[in-house]
């Protein structure tokens, strides 16, 4: 990860630049050292992922001020090799998770966008798209074993934040735990797109919902170009 520092808290928690003074004031609170040092002591205890300094790779990758569109996911992939700190995405050379691999079928049914070869969201995160978990960290091949330590609170601040600017932003809801986050956003000032998880368990409802279509509709109502779907080869 690039332009990093440590948090106000000195933790090993470290916000990329262009988050840290917007995120300054929760940092700062006592629930975010207790949350680091329960992240410190489950790295020390247990195989955790992302691996340690992927926390924010999605911070790190969309700039606060470059923010366009945020998608919310839940919880980090917990099998070996697939969280790196961006929702939904995996690295070049990781085995497309079946969630991602039904966002690729909707594109393509949606936007005629072919599936690339692998599940690297990079080139997303470059134009804008935020690909935020609620939860940031997880211990191996235990979904949901961070839920309710910190990271919530956490990333409803950086969801308010994004809500708080003055420029407006697609927030991509999907599923029943992410419309939760609805309260959160200003619905006037922003566009918000609901549809069904991408999941398996729900992939029947969620194809036919056209997200994307609807996002590059609202970036352009917003005077912006839409997002480029496209995602290079592994390798180009």
């Amino acid at each position: 990860m690039t332009d990093m520092a440590e948090t106000a808290v000195g933790t090993d928690l470290e916000l990329p630049e262009s988050w840290r003074a917007v995120l300054a004031d929760e940092t700062a609170k006592p629930y975010f050292a207790q949350l680091a040092a329960f992240v410190a002591e489950q790295r020390a205890e247990h195989e955790v992922f992302p691996p340690a300094g992927q926390e924010f790779s999605a911070l790190a990758a969309t700039p606060y001020d470059k923010v366009r569109v945020l998608v919310l996911g839940q919880d980090p992939y917990h099998d070996n090799g697939q969280a790196h700190g961006m929702s939904f995405s995996v690295l070049p050379g990781t085995k497309i998770p079946p969630s991602l691999r039904n966002i690729y079928k909707e594109l393509e049914a949606d936007l005629g966008v072919p599936a690339p070869d692998h599940g690297y969201l990079m080139h997303w995160a470059e134009q804008g798209v935020l690909l935020l978990n609620a939860v940031l960290t997880v211990r191996a091949h235990e979904p949901n074993s961070h839920k309710a330590k910190g990271w919530e609170k956490f990333t409803d601040a950086v969801i308010k934040a994004v809500s708080d600017r003055e420029e407006p932003c697609v927030f991509v809801l999907w599923g029943n735990y992410a419309k939760k986050k609805l309260p959160l956003i200003d619905t006037e000032r922003h566009v918000v797109v609901q549809g069904a998880h991408p999941s398996p368990l729900s992939a029947k409802l969620f194809f036919g919902s056209k997200p994307f279509s609807q996002i590059d509709a609202a970036l352009e109502g917003f005077g912006t170009e839409p997002i480029d779907w496209r995602i290079p080869a592994a390798g180009a």
